[in-house]
């Protein structure tokens, strides 16, 4: 499969390298089609791995992964052209709308009534947008057996069969199938989204970014 990343970060990189692993085409996105991260990116990883600017990782990519910071997503869908490069495609949406003005801020820029995914899904009508992965560090996102307990990935979108194709990714990451919740339309991102200050501060308090939530229910 043909797959786009918009970002050059951490997230983005470390889940375009599993992809590539796993045997698909990807293509990192950013502002300049001379990014300095994603050239280095494409280098090390080979031929299945290219770059170019937010348009072109959009044209490229089947799917296409938002591994931007929430604070510009929106932006980078403008520089991508978004409403015709990904029209009738799946944005998975992985990133959040925390407050970077301050880094030791655990606020998020808007939620309770609205979330980035929302805002991405407006945006983009003709684009099934799929959030997911964002509750967790990237390093887990793609390697949920790090974990030796059983754990969580949610999911969320309008539409159910983009929300499928998202789960055969999400399994090829070996993410089990009861490990994937599906917490029903994208207006369920607003409560994935708040999931960030908590994890935030329990990072700060356990100094270890390899943790991740479980759901337990009580026996009847």
């Amino acid at each position: 499969m043909k797959i786009g990343i918009f970002g050059t970060g951490m997230v983005g990189e470390t889940i375009a390298g599993r992809l590539v692993e796993l045997g698909h085409e990807v293509k990192m996105g950013s502002r300049s089609a001379a990014n300095e991260k994603a050239t280095a990116w494409v280098t090390k990883t080979g031929s299945r791995a290219s770059h170019g600017t937010f348009s072109d990782a959009a044209m490229f990519g089947e799917i296409v992964f938002n591994c931007t910071q929430g604070a510009v997503s929106l932006e980078v869908l403008k520089l991508a052209n978004g409403t015709q490069t990904l029209k009738e495609k799946i944005l998975i949406d992985v990133s959040n709308p925390l407050n970077t003005d301050n880094e030791a801020s655990t606020a998020l820029l808007y939620c309770n009534d609205e979330s980035l995914g929302e805002r991405l899904q407006k945006a983009l009508p003709d684009t099934h947008v799929v959030k997911t992965l964002n509750t967790m560090w990237c390093g887990i996102m793609v390697n949920p057996r790090r974990v030796k307990e059983t754990h969580h990935v949610y999911l969320c979108g309008n539409n159910i069969g983009a929300k499928t194709r998202v789960k055969e990714i999400l399994r090829s990451f070996e993410w089990a199938q009861e490990e994937i919740l599906d917490l029903g339309g994208i207006d369920a991102a607003r409560a994935t989204e708040m999931l960030l200050p908590l994890w935030q501060r329990i990072y700060g308090a356990t100094n270890s970014f390899a943790f991740n939530f479980k759901i337990v229910c009580a026996s009847h």
